[in-house]
């Protein structure tokens, strides 16, 4: 979670709002999304990194449907 300060946007693009409740579940689907062992914070910092650089729409989109289902 300690890269979650460099996600306030896309958090904001994807209509999230992060609290204190779901900052843990949203970092586990986060993690699973990008296929890095929960945990790894700079691992995960990494490829998120390298996947919104990519595409930052699937990125969001893969997010939003992981959330919802």
């Amino acid at each position: 979670m300690c890269y979650f300060r460099h996600l306030k946007g896309l958090f904001e693009k994807t209509g999230l709002l992060i609290t204190k409740e779901n900052r843990k579940a949203v970092d586990r689907v986060i993690h699973d999304i990008i296929g890095v062992k929960y945990k790894n914070c700079s691992a995960t910092w990494r490829v998120v990194k390298e996947q919104l650089a990519e595409d930052e729409e699937q990125f969001i989109n893969t997010l939003r449907h992981a959330l919802v289902h």
